[in-house]
């Protein structure tokens, strides 16, 4: 087969994987490369010990967009996403708060800690779905450039202002709090118990380097508010067979659309000439052709490495050298012999279905914090806990489960030493903190894998081991993000786009970034 190509697009995470299928769906010849045997970057489903299937990395989906499942199709191709109706909290004191699908459930719950809080609660409920509804919006546009005067640009910044005006004085003025406060504070403003403060702002630390009272983390918990599924924002599920299934049914639509995936093909630099890309080359010599090349991976490999940084602005350079990519989170994935039970809640109820916080007040998240900031793992660390077997009975052996532990902070620097050497220290502390809340784990664990962001970074290719290819801060978003002048999905060098997390709308499982990109590369190339 030549190696010639429309487009070829480095990396098969689902966001690569998702570019691929729209340019193959508008008719494009496209090839996709993947370093690893398996696609799905970060969202990937792997039988890590026989019998036992971990979404090794990211475990929840709730943000992919709800555009992208219906122009790929991608029910036809494989994707079932299964509802995680319920967070539970369990406290030191035996106690328990407990959300879920049932209103008057968690109205119940909550108040036998605050009645103001339960109230509170429907309130709260009504103010993040405005402002979800109100950020979708911002979610389905390229970033428009604020210092351009190109007339394109001044309207689709007259567009922004007049959505944003749009939504009321109230909600504008809650979505201005979101941007500036940190997410306890932003809570503390709604809430009295400290457990639910805890929890919720839990959702304002996931993949950052930011504690609950850190300015800007309201935004990273607005960020992961903004998903919806079937139509219902701030809902979140489990995808049937783990991340994995998610980006096997995106590159089933792009399979279906004509376009070509190899994996085992590690990329090693773009060709180009007269700088213009004309394609890539394989670190085992082999070479493709195209006149578009798409990176999917984040902006230091596809700036500073893929690319050659003597053909890029030095103003760029430097802006990607100080993009921050700085990895603050760890997994451990457990394979157990049977279900542990939570001493709070004993039995397999619904609570065990949906998503457990180990976040038992604010000061407990913040003091995590304080470890990372001086280079040490959290002993005592936030943990967002699900059991993928309990939604889906085919993610481990009958009988058996498996146990996915997102934990919150493990620096990627560490003040003395290395990962190598500390990785499983790092698994004992967050098994001996499961087991202040379940008091049997330790004698159940049959197998265990535990990931720094040393290792995601050698593994998947995430610099630093950041999930979200850098910093969701607000010195990163929108049109800075990944640097001024270079958030429309091109670079400097024509014919070279960028489509990774590290540009807008930013990291989670969105597709957002893969589709956006897509269309700006489309709309360039009728141009």
């Amino acid at each position: 087969m030549a190696n010639n190509y429309d487009a070829i697009i480095v990396g098969g995470g689902h966001n690569g994987l998702v570019n691929a299928a729209y340019l193959a769906r508008a008719g494009w010849k496209v090839l996709v490369l993947e370093q690893r045997h398996v696609l799905g970057g970060a969202a990937v489903t792997e039988e890590v010990f026989p019998g036992f299937k971990f979404s090794v990395f990211s475990y929840v989906v709730s943000l992919l967009r709800p555009e992208i499942i219906r122009d790929l199709k991608l029910v036809k191709h494989g994707l079932t996403i299964l509802p995680l109706e319920s967070t539970i909290t369990p406290l030191p004191d035996g106690d328990y708060i407990y959300r879920g699908a049932d209103p008057h459930e968690t109205f119940r719950n909550l108040s036998r800690f605050s009645t103001r809080d339960a109230e509170a609660y429907r309130e709260y409920g009504h103010a993040m779905y405005h402002m979800a509804k109100a950020v979708k919006y911002i979610l389905g546009i390229r970033p428009p450039d604020p210092t351009s005067l190109h007339p394109r640009e001044l309207l689709q910044l007259l567009k922004l202002g007049r959505h944003f005006l749009s939504i009321g004085e109230e909600h504008l003025y809650t979505l201005v709090k979101l941007m500036t406060m940190s997410s306890a504070d932003f809570l503390e403003e709604w809430f009295e118990t400290d457990p639910l403060v805890a929890t919720l702002s839990a959702s304002g630390i996931i993949g950052t380097f930011l504690g609950p009272r850190s300015p800007g983390s309201a935004y990273v918990l607005l960020h992961h508010y903004m998903g919806e599924i079937d139509g219902v924002f701030r809902a979140w599920g489990f995808a049937r067979g783990g991340t994995g299934a998610i980006s096997e049914s995106i590159a089933n639509s792009a399979r279906a659309f004509g376009a070509e995936i190899r994996t085992e093909a590690r990329v090693a630099k773009l060709l180009t000439n007269n700088g213009r890309a004309t394609g890539i080359v394989l670190e085992n010599g082999d070479e493709y052709r195209a006149d578009v090349v798409v990176s999917s991976l984040d902006p230091k490999l596809t700036f500073l490495k893929l690319a050659d940084p003597d053909e890029l602005p030095r103003e760029l350079v430097e802006d990607i050298l100080g993009f921050d990519t700085y990895g603050s989170s760890g997994k451990v994935n457990l394979a157990l012999d049977s279900l542990p039970e939570l001493a709070a809640l004993p039995g397999g109820g619904a609570h065990m279905r949906g998503a457990i916080s180990i976040s038992p007040s604010v000061d407990y998240i913040e003091r995590a914090y304080d470890q990372a900031k001086y280079g040490q793992f959290s002993e005592k660390p936030y943990i967002d806990i699900i059991f993928p077997s309990m939604i889906d009975p085919s993610m481990a052996p009958p009988g058996q489960h498996v146990m996915s532990c997102f934990v919150q902070y493990a620096p990627y620097q560490l003040a003395t030493g290395d990962w190598d050497g500390q990785r499983e220290a790092f698994g004992d502390a967050v098994v001996n903190t499961l087991a202040e809340y379940f008091p049997s784990i330790k004698e159940r664990i049959l197998h265990r894998q535990v990931l720094s962001p040393w290792d995601i970074e050698r593994s998947i290719g995430l610099s630093g081991g950041n999930i979200f290819q850098g910093e969701l801060s607000l010195s990163q978003l929108f049109f800075l993000r990944p640097a001024p002048g270079w958030t429309q999905y091109r670079t400097p060098i024509e014919g070279y786009y960028q489509c990774g997390s590290a540009v807008h709308p930013g990291g989670g499982i969105t597709g957002a970034p893969g589709r956006l990109a897509a269309l700006q590369i489309l709309k360039d190339g009728k141009r």
